[in-house]
């Protein structure tokens, strides 16, 4: 049986890996999954750098060393991201070449306290494009509203960008125009925009989570229309990403994009995120199946990986019944569930969920930090070892030509007065005879 993984890569959608740690890049797991043709990304965020470093003992021994090196909490987290993602990039980097900088990308987050911070963003993407330093990075910014035009500007920098935490269609449009001005602002510098790539997270089952949510609460309370407030459970996940990707469709095939892509612009292609099921009542690959498309990405945890593997049945549905998505989208705001509302609360809530994992994170690391410390003494950073003092090194004498040839002169006339002045006061063996003799007669009288 064809790998389902593989069919969905020749329909246009590229699987991701939703999933990073030190174990899977270590024992070869991961570059299996690329040669197996199962995976042609990754992504990672502070919730699987928490998981990864929290739950297993792959990171103790840089730990301990960093830690005994002065490192603080932070910085050794940053080491250990950076370490991880640069290596998973090289694993990837086969795929990079061979579909041309197409697909193959590794992403790594900016710290989500920096989520409402424009500039800050903007220092910390670039911090982390030259720090991991790889053509098929992609460095992910939140889509806050501070976010948006750190990503513009990331784009015009060069940067490869993965647009995070997208919930709204009024957003999406928003992350896709700031992706489309970097790129001519880029232009307009007179560099080159074809090897700059971008993509759009867009993240789905959240949707139906706080949709659900509500629903059940109305109904709950004896409100009207029960039948249809039931039916309308797990309808606006999909509806919304359908008509997210309606939405790339109309925005790429305009004039604008046209001229862009005379100069070698990709696609900003949308990423459906978080489509593992999270209702129990929902087949376990609900959101994949109903979002297969072409140009699109789906990252997925490693337990959706497997089974869409195991039983997917891809098929291109992303475009079909669009009809039913707006219906849907029409009939929730007229039992007064709007998205705008769902969506709103799903940004603020997404922005402060990657932020209580990284503190989390955080507070994981310090704590082992101050254990290694509290179990023997600190070692110096290299830097800050003290090298063994030196004694200045002299500087010769710049002396001149004449002066140098005057010196040397006198010398070999010192030296050969002393030669003739030692051969004087050497005695010959005729005068030391003389010497002798007469010593001999003095004694005898």
């Amino acid at each position: 049986m064809a790998n389902p993984l593989i069919r969905l890569q020749q329909l246009g959608q590229s699987p991701w890996h939703d999933n990073i740690r030190r174990q899977l890049l270590t024992s070869g797991a991961l570059r299996k999954m690329v040669d197996d043709g199962d995976i042609t990304g990754l992504t990672s965020n502070p919730t699987i750098f928490e998981q990864a470093i929290a739950n297993s003992t792959d990171y103790d021994q840089d730990l301990h060393r960093l830690a005994r090196e002065g490192k603080s909490a932070e910085q050794i987290f940053d080491a250990f991201a950076i370490e991880d993602i640069r290596n998973a990039a090289d694993v990837f980097a086969p795929v990079f070449e061979r579909t041309g900088g197409e697909d193959g990308y590794v992403s790594i987050e900016v710290m989500p306290r920096l989520a409402n911070d424009t500039q800050a963003t903007i220092q910390e993407a670039r911090r982390l494009w030259s720090a991991v330093n790889r053509p098929n990075l992609m460095v992910k910014i939140p889509a806050t509203p501070q976010g948006v035009p750190a990503i513009e500007q990331s784009i015009a920098d060069g940067l490869n960008i993965n647009i995070t935490l997208i919930f709204s269609l009024k957003r999406y449009d928003e992350v896709m125009d700031a992706y489309l001005h970097g790129l001519i602002r880029r232009l307009e510098n007179g560099q080159k925009i074809d090897r700059t790539a971008s993509v759009a997270s867009f993240f789905v089952s959240r949707v139906d989570t706080l949709t659900d949510k509500l629903l059940d609460e109305k109904i709950a309370s004896g409100a009207e229309k029960k039948d249809l407030l039931q039916s309308l459970k797990g309808k606006a996940a999909i509806a919304n990403a359908k008509l997210a990707y309606q939405e790339f469709r109309r925005k790429f095939s305009t004039e604008a994009f046209a001229g862009l892509k005379n100069h070698g612009a990709r696609l900003q292609r949308p990423l459906w995120a978080s489509t593992s099921t999270k209702n129990p009542a929902y087949p376990d690959l609900y959101y994949v199946e109903a979002l297969v498309g072409p140009d699109s990405v789906d990252t997925m945890p490693p337990a959706t990986i497997q089974a869409y593997k195991d039983h997917g049945n891809p098929e291109v549905r992303i475009d079909k019944k669009v009809d039913d998505a707006r219906r849907a989208m029409d009939q929730l705001a007229e039992v007064g569930v709007t998205m705008d509302e769902v969506t709103k609360k799903l940004e603020i809530d997404g922005v402060a969920s990657f932020a209580k994992s990284f503190d989390s994170l955080i507070a994981v690391v310090e704590k082992r930090r101050k254990e290694t410390l509290a179990a023997g003494k600190p070692i110096a950073p290299k830097a800050a070892r003290k090298a063994p003092k030196q004694a200045p090194a002299r500087k010769p004498k710049r002396r001149s030509v004449k002066k140098t040839a005057r010196m040397k002169a006198v010398k070999s006339a010192a030296k050969t007065k002393a030669r003739r002045t030692k051969a004087r006061r050497k005695p010959t063996i005729k005068s030391a005879r003389k010497t002798a003799s007469r010593k001999r007669t003095a004694k005898r009288k």
